[in-house]
């Protein structure tokens, strides 16, 4: 531009500066941006700030902060009165049930773990995750056959991000129903006693809730005594559930923990046997108490006959009461278990990191997996495609495409991707999970060792795989010298990301986000007074199954025609739905209008990138009510 040209211009008014004058005189005109001008499918919301919303309920989301939250049911008044709501999606699972070989169906012995963290819904309660350091992370999914979420609440529902991991590695999700103590007692009397409408309320409303969450079935434990009406009703109630949750769950469970006795008293038996045996042939299988011997073990096998794989032996990692082996030693309760063919329900494996800490929990994990390793037969892959960047669903920092895209500690189970297994072969080999680098997420996986002397490479096996018209049976990761040499040589490498794909679905194109849109708007004063906070909901349309997760970014916030920033990273969704919480933008001056620009981005797991054509674009434009009031309902 010339000096002449530059004079000129300070000369003239811009149509900015007409457009400031014009919100100067009062806002009788509100500046409005032109949808027109906007990218191709882009959707346009005009709001008003209103610092006086109406409250979200606290069942579904945090008072404090609006964030999405899991939740449990107190009572059997809370049970029969639940309905599903429009507040409740966040927890409604994403992830289907993936296959894999053998199925849970087969006869082979299996592993039932059940977690049991302080009392349960800590942060793992917090949908979209949350900024936890050295968080609780479980992630040997390959050993599992089901996983049961325990709790004290009378109606633990597993949170959503357990059942989305789980799922993701084919492991079924149990919650529990329990009743304890004289409180139980008198809310089993209220529902067993009666008669035959009371019972199947409850179990029609516990089959309800599986099918409305997505989770598998439940685990039954009454710890209280029964009278003789009520545990006459029992196996009754036993029979019912279990048919309404295979009617409406493909695939449902549920299970019985050994507590109660034909005659209604409470004596844990710590085997199957005649007193206990009719609530295991009422239902899918028995959970086993822990303080059993051999001998019960061997009187289990004989009587449980062609179903002794329904019977899950159990083994409380804490050791608590007169127990073989829990900690380092679970091993030697393992072996007589697997001695006799029977299943095993491991309890409380979080001893791992309670009574060790968070201070080397990953290794001390794999330390504790690793001693089980010969006792837990491992699961094979049998569907395409298998794409992972190795996630455990924590992390310190955001990678994405090998650079650090956010810093900070985060945890988000839901997020975490397909594990390979962790072996440790002689000192020669092990892998280990490394959140320091990254790909993609939150860790990346460290494959050490040495080659020794006289050899040119060494392997380990990272995947089962079971493909029907495949060649390809296993995934392995090779690591070699040029040539052998008479001295050993150590290695350590990362992998960041491991991709077999289905040659069909990368050709299909890639569908695009529909129907963007924001609701649930939550504005609250700020400490600077030149700030609003904005937390909001957004969701939209995406065929289901096609995407990993959805990212969730800002293109920023502006008051003025400006070039816009770098999108921001939000958070990850993994539904389509996503609670942006606590967003800082400005305050809009009287008169005037502001603009905030969100975008999703569907990330594909068989697919390259989408382009920015694709991904979903809402434009929310938002001023002060007229007259420079709040007003609610917005």
């Amino acid at each position: 531009m010339s000096a002449q040209d530059g004079t000129e211009r300070r000369g003239k008014r811009t149509a900015e500066e007409e457009e400031e004058e014009e919100e100067e005189r009062g806002g009788r005109r509100r500046r409005s941006f032109q949808p027109a001008a906007e990218p191709l499918g882009t959707t346009v919301l005009h709001a008003a700030v209103s610092t006086h919303p109406q409250p979200l309920p606290a069942r579904y989301f945090d008072t404090r902060t609006t964030e999405p939250i899991s939740f449990f049911l107190s009572g059997l008044e809370e049970l029969l009165a639940w309905q599903p709501n429009s507040h409740d999606e966040f927890n409604i699972c994403t992830v289907p049930l993936a296959q894999r070989q053998p199925p849970l169906r087969s006869r082979r012995p299996r592993t039932l773990l059940c977690h049991d963290m302080r009392g349960g819904y800590l942060e793992d309660r917090f949908i979209q995750g949350s900024a936890t350091r050295n968080p609780y992370v479980f992630y040997h999914w390959r050993y599992i056959d089901i996983f049961v979420y325990f709790s004290h609440h009378t109606v633990t529902i597993p949170p959503v991000c357990w059942t989305n991991a789980a799922h993701r590695n084919g492991v079924p999700v149990l919650g529990t129903f329990i009743t304890e103590w004289t409180d139980g007692e008198k809310l089993c009397e209220a529902f067993l006693a009666g008669g035959e409408d009371a019972y199947r309320a409850v179990s029609q409303q516990l089959a309800r809730i599986a099918q409305h969450y997505r989770f598998d079935g439940w685990l039954i434990n009454m710890e209280n005594a029964l009278s003789a009406a009520a545990v006459g009703n029992l196996p009754s109630f036993l029979r019912h559930l279990t048919a309404q949750v295979h009617g409406v769950v493909p695939g449902g469970l549920v299970i019985w923990y050994d507590s109660i006795l034909e005659s209604g008293t409470l004596r844990w038996q710590n085997e199957l046997n005649e007193q206990n045996r009719v609530f295991f042939d009422a239902c899918d299988g028995l959970f086993v108490n822990y303080n059993w011997k051999e001998e019960h073990l061997e009187r289990t096998r004989e009587l449980a006959g062609q179903r002794h794989t329904d019977v899950y032996i159990g083994v409380d990692v804490f050791a608590r009461g007169d127990v073989v082996g829990g900690g380092f030693d679970t091993n030697k309760s393992l072996s007589l278990i697997r001695k006799h063919g029977l299943s095993a329900a491991i309890f409380a494996p979080g001893w791992v990191y309670e009574h060790l800490g968070e201070e080397n929990f990953l290794q001390n994990e794999d330390k504790f997996w690793g001693l089980l390793e010969n006792y837990l037969p491992t699961h094979s892959i049998c569907t395409l495609p298998l794409a992972t960047s190795f996630s455990v669903g924590m992390g310190t920092s955001m990678f994405l495409a090998g650079k650090e895209e956010e810093a900070g500690p985060w945890y988000n189970l839901s997020a975490q991707e397909i594990q390979p297994l962790y072996p440790e072969h002689r000192g020669r080999l092990s892998t280990s999970c490394c959140l320091q680098d990254a790909w993609c997420g939150g860790s990346s996986l460290r494959v050490q060792g040495t080659i020794p002397p006289g050899e040119e490479h060494v392997a380990v096996r990272c995947y089962e795989q079971e493909l029907r018209g495949c060649s390809l049976r296993d995934l392995s990761l090779l690591v070699s010298r040029k040539q052998a040499s008479p001295q050993e040589t150590s290695f350590s490498c990362l992998l960041g990301e491991i991709r077999v794909l289905d040659a069909g679905s990368v050709a299909a194109s890639p569908p695009q986000i529909q129907s963007l849109t924001a609701s649930q708007l939550w504005w609250q004063d700020s400490p600077n007074v030149e700030q609003l906070s904005l937390s909001l909901t957004l969701r939209w349309v995406f065929p289901p199954g096609r995407a990993a997760c959805f990212r969730v970014l800002s293109q920023g916030t502006r008051c003025r025609r400006a070039q816009p920033p770098q999108p921001q990273l939000l958070g990850l969704a993994h539904g389509c739905q996503y609670r942006a919480v606590g967003l800082a933008v400005p305050r809009p001056a009287a008169g005037q209008s502001c603009q905030l620009e969100l975008l999703v981005e569907p990330v594909l797991p068989s697919e390259l990138p989408v382009g920015p054509e694709q991904w979903g674009r809402l434009l929310l434009v938002y001023s002060e009510p007229a007259g420079g009031s709040s007003r609610a309902g917005h």
